[in-house]
């Protein structure tokens, strides 16, 4: 490609609204064009990218037996009345009426889709398994679009849906596709960690999110200092293997603490570790039919996971309650405890079932109980894991220490179990002549988040650098002065010599300072850029390494080896 041809309209300015990197240089390098809130136009560079992108796991889901296949965008919102998910999904859910008044939604994600059309199609155990994907473009209508790419309404995805016979061929489709997703980022050439996952609005037995690692990630992963651990801090799971400081060695007794109401200064007030003490946190908690007042209780050296909290309660949502709402039902603000049943749901952290020696609210003003057994709370209270883990937790599966660190979740594999085919009627018959729902399987990677991952994890202060796989073009040849006939003969031969060999190069013969193009050549993140220019006259010209910033010194005669060999 020609520069002076093709359509790559970089700039100086940055988005007002863009705060990472990937945001920041994809808007100023040409690749993307923001349309509307969350919308975005992919232009020439992004295209090759993605197309890049999409290329490698092709062939990674037809190495590992997938077939590819292509659902409506649009889809009856029928499907999703059956499956129960019109209403879970929520407002991310655009829904839309045709010409007739029919009720249509805009695929977000297409489990009903793909369920659909497999059932009454495959009828007999004898025809699975059978994993079915797609790449397309998906809608969900994010309260707060941002980030670029990285949180857009409007993104493109692949996702894969697998049909099985039996829970263990689901297991082995699962750890099947588990590998392919992790040869599909190895040859993008990105950092990442697969980590167990909350399975959220979709439903199902278990999940693993596959996590490139950039610390402007959104989501915090905890992983283990010894062994392969790793998990998103909404399913991370604390070990029980602690060294508790010294217990405060009081008898059960309520006592007065005026005007205490925080932990801290409960802790400060006793001059107790706040690990003895019950920290209460309220909320209102959403079903499809009502809201109620639900009562989290853990140690007061933890806070409650949101995520976790909506799974123990099997809810829609959690909400802030007010102080006001709490007294409506006879609870005293800041001096709530677990001893009191009748107010309100409680949900107890599972560390907490068996600790002693504790200090809770009495829900009595200006009072609290100390030296309190949780233990006999444990024929009546319900446990649960609703904690976030923190830095040096233990970890669950050895004697190591969690630490934390920020991941940009790129892959979502799912075990579905039957969640969809039971409620969508999707049955086969299995060896025996007996009716049986698929066990299923659905598996996510995120196409254009991974063109902004690639860049969170691969920039520095003057633009892209992209990984050798995923380059829009793997050589710039730049000429520096287009006026110099010597110049421009070697670029031209240059460059056709390069295309003829079929490798992806540019030809920038602008009619632009040496300095703007170089500046281009950085901000674009071409892996490699040969300068032919004033050292021409010695026979020498330079090969620029983006990735190390390196400039190497060629012989005009051995430049083409040396790209060759490069990549």
């Amino acid at each position: 490609m020609r520069r002076s041809k093709a359509f790559i309209p970089t700039t100086k300015e940055a988005p007002s609204d863009a705060i990472l990197a990937s945001h920041i240089y994809l808007s100023r390098a040409g690749f993307i064009s923001q349309v509307a809130s969350g919308l975005y136009n992919y232009m020439p560079l992004a295209k090759r990218v993605i197309k890049k992108i999409e290329n490698i796991i092709n062939e990674e889901m037809n190495r590992a037996g997938a077939q590819e296949v292509e659902l409506s965008f649009v889809t009856p919102a029928e499907l999703w009345q059956e499956s129960g998910r019109i209403d879970k999904f929520g407002k991310e859910l655009l829904r839309l009426h045709d010409r007739k008044e029919n009720l249509f939604v805009l695929g977000p994600t297409h489990e009903e889709m793909m369920v659909d059309m497999v059932r009454n199609r495959i009828t007999s155990y004898k025809q699975l398994p059978v994993n079915l994907y797609q790449i397309k473009t998906k809608f969900r209508d994010e309260a707060r679009p941002r980030f670029g790419l990285m949180r857009g309404r409007e993104f493109i995805m692949k996702d894969g849906y697998s049909f099985h016979a039996t829970t263990e061929d689901l297991d082995r489709e699962f750890d099947a596709m588990e590998k392919a997703y992790k040869r599909v980022l190895k040859r993008l050439g990105v950092d990442f960690r697969v980590v167990e996952a909350d399975s959220g609005a979709i439903g199902g037995s278990g999940s693993k999110e596959l996590m490139v690692i950039a610390d402007s990630g959104e989501d915090t992963i905890a992983m283990c200092s010894k062994c392969k651990y790793a998990a998103n801090i909404e399913a991370a799971k604390k070990g029980r293997g602690y060294n508790p400081p010294e217990a405060p060695g009081v008898e059960f007794k309520k006592f007065r603490t005026p005007d205490i109401k925080s932990i801290d200064d409960l802790s400060s007030y006793l001059e107790v570790d706040s690990f003895y003490t019950v920290k209460c946190v309220a909320k209102k908690v959403v079903y499809e039919d009502i809201t109620e007042i639900v009562l989290f209780f853990m140690r007061g050296t933890h806070n409650l996971q949101e995520a976790k909290a909506i799974k123990a309660t099997d809810a829609l949502e959690i909400l802030d309650v007010s102080e006001e709402e709490l007294r409506e039902i006879g609870l005293v603000p800041g001096f709530i405890g677990p001893l009191d049943q009748d107010k309100a749901k409680h949900v107890i952290d599972n560390d907490l079932q068996y600790a002693d020696e504790m200090i809770c609210g009495a829900n009595e003003l200006d009072y609290h109980y100390l030296g309190v057994d949780m233990a006999i709370l444990s024929e009546v209270a319900y446990y649960e894991d609703i904690t976030e883990v923190k830095e040096g937790d233990m970890c669950p599966q050895c004697c190591g220490k969690l630490k934390l660190t920020k991941g940009i979740e790129v892959g979502h594999i799912f075990k579905l179990g039957t969640t969809y085919s039971s409620a969508l009627k999707a049955e086969f018959l299995d060896e025996n002549g007996k009716a049986k729902p698929f066990e299923m399987g659905t598996y996510g990677m995120g196409v254009s988040r991974l063109v902004a991952a690639i860049i969170e994890q691969h920039h520095d202060e003057y633009g892209c650098i992209w990984t050798k796989a995923t380059a829009p073009y793997m050589v710039n040849v730049m000429i520096s002065n287009i006026k110099d006939s010597e110049q421009l003969e070697l670029g031209e031969e240059l460059y056709a010599k390069l295309q003829e060999l079929g490798i992806e190069v540019v030809l920038d013969d602008r009619k632009e300072r040496f300095g703007f193009k170089m500046k281009d050549a950085e901000l674009i993140g071409f892996p490699y850029t040969v300068i032919i220019g004033k050292e021409l006259v010695n026979g020498l010209v330079q090969i620029y390494d983006r990735k190390t910033k390196e400039k190497t010194s060629v012989n005009k005669d051995e430049i083409f080896a040396k790209i060759m060999e490069l990549i």
